[in-house]
């Protein structure tokens, strides 16, 4: 596995961990289904939504790894 990081690109995040979309669905972050998704990095889209990068990190961290 490799090794997670804020600036992965969202939607190649969720093709390699399909696991993540629960992540983003918990925070009540739809990025999956947005445009921009395809463009911005998993912290650029946490911040556009005021979402505790940290936080939000080791939440999808512990979801993909317990998969």
């Amino acid at each position: 596995m490799a090794e997670i990081s804020e600036n992965m690109n969202i939607r190649e995040l969720v093709q390699t961990y399909p696991d993540a979309l629960g992540v983003f669905g918990a925070y009540g972050i739809g990025c999956i289904g947005c445009a921009m998704a395809r463009y911005e990095t998993i912290k650029q889209g946490l911040e556009a939504h005021g979402i505790p990068v940290e936080q939000f990190m080791a939440d999808l961290r512990k979801a993909v790894a317990e998969k």
